[in-house]
């Protein structure tokens, strides 16, 4: 894992919240869940109880990933500064392969929602248009290639 997190201060108290979710609502209600599922007997073969087993071990795992983001988080101040892009930045840019406009904003691994066009400042279009100006045009290396974009605005 990456050992700095960039969050918004929104991002940080949002990621807070769900990790205490994870460590006391959802681990409670899986116990539960595994508890009932022992009192019906036979575990060798208790679906329920497999499934809720299984369901502990995921959501172990996701608390041990947030709590490690949290705990190596960097909150990014609000910054004004429209001159290059940077952590925080909407940025519209003209992909020429698809000859349209898209406004992407770019923020950290945590605050990724693809369905609102935010995008990672790790993904290959976020990494690229990191420290970019308003005119320049970038190449974008994809896993199904290499394309190009053009920065029309930074907001």
């Amino acid at each position: 894992m990456a050992d700095k997190f960039y969050m918004t201060q929104e991002g940080y108290e949002a990621a807070k919240k769900q990790l205490e979710y994870l460590q006391t609502t959802k681990r409670a209600e899986i116990v539960e869940r595994i508890a009932e599922a022992r009192s019906h007997g036979d575990l060798s073969e208790n679906a329920e109880y497999d499934a809720a087993r299984n369901e502990q071990a995921a959501n172990e795992g996701e608390i041990a990933e947030l709590d490690y983001k949290v705990k190596n988080a960097v909150i990014i101040e609000e910054n004004d500064d429209n001159t290059s892009v940077h952590i925080g930045s909407s940025v519209t840019v003209h992909d020429f392969d698809f000859d349209e406009d898209i406004t992407y904003s770019i923020m950290g691994t945590t605050e990724v929602d693809p369905m609102k066009n935010i995008i990672s400042n790790e993904s290959p279009v976020g990494a690229a248009l990191l420290g970019r100006k308003k005119g320049d045009t970038v190449s974008v290396k994809a896993p199904d290639g290499e394309y190009k974009l053009k920065i029309l605005q930074i907001g």
